[in-house]
């Protein structure tokens, strides 16, 4: 007998639900009872005829047994039944989602009739749900079910529960290499819906096989949405519980009958999309199992946390949407409040418009502190969404309740420390489940801690990992096409010039090392207006010839607020003002012009995202430096062009933009102009064993935080702690007057500065959290200030020695270097190969130049030190990827070990600054005697200042007193400007 469709994948699924071998001659004589199990039945047994949707004796038979109001008088079976066909008979008019949404509302119990006594509406029952009502169902597999409407149909597999058909399957030949499941999903969606759109109005899911690969997709939904069911391997005991022994097969996993109602009743949503049509969405199974096992912990009570990590771009929003509507519906645990917290309002918004837009019941945003306050002291019983900054003010206890779960979206550092306490305080006996879309490193321990129990595997009460997504095509891959950008530097024009510089300002060599170091920030190299043009120039040829061409759309993130601005101008030179946007924020110190024209508020915000989401709008690029890096969900997304330097989940949350699925999109791509591959790999990179220790190594440091902070106490014996204001202060400051005392204390601080970070939000700091709070006041107030350039100073000659790197930095081409695929097996491969001799190398470089300048430093030339960074670059030491992003690193941890080595001399800047200042003011009007000026402005303030005096209302006046007099005796006491000029520059230098 040949191989074929029908005997084999066809005859294959009925064994697997039925039990009954199609292929044998006397399967008829086999028949398995009814319960949880399905029952073979020919499509010809089945009492229809080929116009009928429903099978109406079963249906009218079920209502009588499911409903006690309608066995009390069978007529009212047919009252329902009629409004069913209504039902299916308006798909023509209303469209099929519609029409599948309302006759859901019939299946899962919404639905009431007038059967009560005295016309009571009561809730009328098509199927039962509980699991001890398992046999009054009725479970049918047929094949070949022939069906009219515009056209007749056969689609090989339907299964109907109590005469309604509520899966439809297409299965295909294996044996043909030309012929997959997509021809099957392919017969479903574009041919069976359209053509007897009434057999898809009850439909559940559907699902199409060709023996080797299996999916799964609800009505409408486009094939490249539709997914593959897996099994996860320590789910063998709720296979077992279902009844189903150890089970492998997908198939016969999603369509048993138990977790097709499950899907039915928790998984399922309706939405809006962005072109407001109506979609349906029924979950994935890495939502269902993280879902579920959310709610089985829940059920439990035993343990009260857990950490769920499923990858960026797998819908882990969906997830906490299904998570929340089962808690809510689970009557065991007597209507719960569900809390979804997040730690950002972009990802507030977006986790609010996706309960927002699936109509989940019972969804309350909340909008102040006062308002979640309000809501949890009042025992609402809803879904709130918050975020961690609004429990600052809540007090201890303010609902101790055992059925409030509380869900974390991206659950990382920044949701913990003492808003995390906080929160715990508030709500003692709530649930707690942390969800990241990133993995969690070593250094999150503290999240393991708040999230992580260690009865589960891994740390993890629910993994979908990176490979994961990219295996099921949840997300993916991402293409990584590194393009270093050669800069060169002019070292003898930049010397000749800097000297020059440095001449006519009159710059001390201190004054002008600080000042060219400060120069030297990545900002100078990244946006010097050569290298800004040839990457647009770059990413104009790239997006016509890649981008463009394909319908997908391209997101540019540059290194601060200012670059987006540059990018945008230059864009602008390439295409129409209307292809592209900036979305940026502004402060309050940026000038009213440029707040004005670039400021994008909230309402601004979703309209440019709503009209990037739309193919048909002119909008190609979003242009950002901070903001819809994370939160931002735009599928047509596909390319983003990167030159900023971003690390760990913030990296993987930024990158994951351009992994969302799109129609005819095959993968997201990063062009890297700075250099984050490395990083993007390493980001993913963490260590499973590591993750089982932590919850036992943080015993450690609880053991350990008691004598850290006695050792941080003792150096402050016989201060009074409760005493405050700058009394307080000064007894605890002079209790560290020498900077040997100040070192002491600042090592101890440290170091329980590391156990504290570890173990918050654990209530073990609870005890020392007020003596925590004046070490870490105490300590900020005596810690040397990060950079003592004076800010006059580079505001009056920052723009002409950044003027002068721009124009002395040519860029001689952009390299497209081979591009990379973003998978496991690179990631492996990176990492177990890791380039040992070039990092020595570099450590070794850092340490002979930190002992160069071990000794009395001398100006070093701000084009040598560049020019050792691109001596390093050409010798190996780092590599050409990583080149722009050692000049910043490098600069920033020299300048910081020549600060520590000898801090610059105040007095000296102090009388140049005065000097300066005079100079540059000076008229004919003016005396000639500057010197004379400044020398007596410095003696005469030396005299009545003191340390500290900035900060107090009496030192101040004394100053602006002293200096009065000063001016007075060269008649310049009247010229106020002049006065304000000179009287910042000592509040800065003195």
């Amino acid at each position: 007998m040949a191989f074929n469709e029908l005997n084999t994948v066809e005859h294959y699924i009925i064994q697997q639900l039925a039990g009954l071998n199609l292929n044998s001659r006397h399967w008829a004589e086999d028949k398995p009872a009814y319960g949880y199990e399905w029952q073979y039945q020919p499509a010809s047994a089945i009492g229809r005829g080929v116009n009928e949707v429903l099978v109406e004796p079963e249906l009218r038979a079920a209502l009588i047994r499911l409903n006690p109001d309608i066995a009390q008088n069978p007529a009212f079976a047919d009252e329902v039944i009629y409004k069913l066909r209504a039902i299916l008979i308006s798909v023509n008019q209303v469209g099929l989602v519609r029409a599948n949404e309302e006759f859901a509302k019939w299946l899962t119990g919404e639905k009431t009739m007038p059967f009560g006594p005295n016309n009571r509406h009561v809730p009328v029952r098509l199927i039962a749900f509980e699991p001890e009502q398992a046999g009054l169902n009725r479970y049918v597999v047929t094949n070949q079910y022939r069906v009219h409407h515009h056209e007749t149909k056969i689609p090989d597999i339907v299964l109907l529960i109590n005469g309604i058909p509520v899966v439809v399957g297409e299965a295909k030949t294996p044996i043909r290499p030309s012929v997959s499941w997509l021809d099957g999903a392919h017969e479903i969606h574009s041919i069976y819906e359209n053509a007897v759109p009434q057999l898809f109005v009850p439909n559940i899911l559907s699902f199409a096989t060709e023996g080797k690969e299996f999916y799964y997709g609800s009505v409408r939904c486009p094939l490249e949405f539709w997914s593959p069911w897996r099994l996860e391997e320590a789910r063998s005991d709720l296979i077992k519980q279902l009844g189903l022994g150890q089970v492998g097969d997908e198939l016969s996993n999603l369509l048993h009958p138990r977790r097709l109602l499950d899907i039915l009743q928790n998984f399922t949503l309706y939405s809006t999309d962005k072109k407001k049509r109506r979609i349906k969405v029924v979950c994935r199974y890495q939502q269902y199992e993280g879902a579920n096992k959310i709610v089985e912990r829940v059920r439990e009570g035993r343990v009260k946390k857990g950490l769920i990590w499923h990858f960026q771009g797998s819908g882990k929003s969906l997830l906490m949407v299904f998570a929340a509507q089962k808690l809510r519906k689970t009557p065991e645990l007597k209507s719960p409040t569900v809390i979804i917290l997040v730690d950002r309002t972009d990802l507030d918004t977006q986790i609010s418009g996706t309960f927002n837009a699936a109509d989940v019941p019972n969804v309350q945003p909340t909008e102040s502190i006062g308002e979640l306050h309000d809501l949890l002291e009042k025992d609402t019983r809803k879904i709130l969404i918050s975020t961690i900054h609004k429990f600052r003010d809540a007090r201890a206890d303010m609902n101790a309740r055992d059925n409030i779960i509380v869900l974390v979206d991206e659950a990382h550092r920044t949701q913990e420390g003492d808003l995390g306490r906080k929160m715990r305080a508030a709500l003692p006996n709530a649930f707690l489940f942390g969800l990241t879309g990133t993995p969690v490193n070593k250094a999150d321990k503290n999240t393991f801690w708040a999230f992580g129990s260690e009865e589960d595997e891994k740390g993890y009460l629910s993994r979908y990992t990176f490979q994961d997504s990219l295996r099921d095509k949840a997300t993916l891959p991402l293409h990584f096409e590194p393009r270093l950008v050669d800069v060169h530097v002019d070292k003898a024009t930049i010397d000749k010039l800097f000297k020059e510089l440095k001449d006519d300002a009159a710059l001390t060599d201190d004054e002008a090392d600080a000042l060219s170091k400060k120069a030297a920030q990545m900002s100078a190299f990244l946006k010097s207006p050569e290298r800004v043009r040839q990457i647009v120039e770059d990413i104009v040829k790239h997006f016509r010839e890649k981008v463009m061409p394909h319908g997908f759309k391209a997101m540019i993130v540059t290194p601060d607020r200012f670059a987006c601005v540059q990018y945008k101008e230059e864009l602008d030179k390439h295409f129409v003002t209307e292809a592209s946007r900036v979305v940026i924020s502004t402060s309050a110190n940026d000038d009213f012009d440029f707040k004005q024209k670039w400021a994008t508020d909230k309402a601004q915000q979703e309209k440019i995202t709503d009209e990037f989401n739309d193919p048909n709008s002119p909008l190609k690029f979003i242009i950002v430096t901070a903001k819809l890096l994370t939160g931002f969900d735009a599928p047509i997304l596909q390319t983003m062009y990167l030159d900023k330097s971003l690390k760990d989940h913030t990296l993987l949350q930024a990158i994951c933009r351009a992994n969302r699925l799109f129609p005819n999109k095959t993968f997201g791509r990063i062009v890297d102009y700075f250099g984050v591959f490395d990083d993007a790999a390493a980001a993913l990179q963490f260590d499973d064993e590591m993750v089982k220790k932590v919850v036992s190594n943080l015993q450690e440091l609880r053991d350990k935080l008691p004598q850290a902070m006695q050792d941080c106490l003792k150096h402050f014996v016989g201060v009074d702690r409760t005493l405050v204001g700058f009394e307080g202060l000064e007894a605890a400051q002079n209790a560290i007057r020498t900077d040997e005392q100040k070192d002491a204390f600042a090592v101890d601080y440290k170091y329980l500065t590391k156990i504290w970070e570890s173990l918050s939000p654990d209530d073990v700091l609870n005890p020392y959290q007020a003596d925590y709070k004046w070490l870490s006041q105490v300590y900020e107030s005596v810690k040397p200030t990060a950079d003592n350039i004076g800010k006059l100073l580079w505001f009056r000659l920052g723009a002409q020695t950044t003027k002068l790197i721009h124009e002395n930095i040519h860029v001689g081409g952009i390299d497209d270097l081979e591009e990379f695929i973003l998978d496991a097996d690179v990631i492996d491969d990176l990492f177990k190969n890791p380039n040992s001799k070039k990092v020595k190398q570099l450590e070794k470089e850092l340490i002979r130049r930190w002992n160069k300048h071990a000794g009395n430093p001398n100006f070093k030339a701000l084009s040598e030190r560049l020019e050792d960074l691109r001596d390093k670059a050409e010798k190996g030491l780092i590599s050409s990827i990583e080149f722009i992003k050692e000049l910043c690193k490098l600069a920033k941890e020299t300048l910081q070990a020549e600060k520590e080595v000898e801090p610059i001399s105040n007095q000296k800047s102090a009388t140049t600054a005065l000097t300066e200042l005079f100079l540059e003011l000076k008229t004919d009007e003016t005396p000639a005697v500057v010197e004379r000026i400044v020398r007596d402005i410095d003696q005469i303030v030396k005299v009545v200042r003191f340390d500290g005096w900035q900060t107090t209302a009496s030192g101040e006046r004394e100053v602006q007193k002293s200096l009065r007099q000063a001016l007075l005796k060269y008649s310049l006491h009247k010229d106020q400007p002049l006065f304000e000029r000179a009287y910042g520059y000592i509040k800065e230098y003195y």
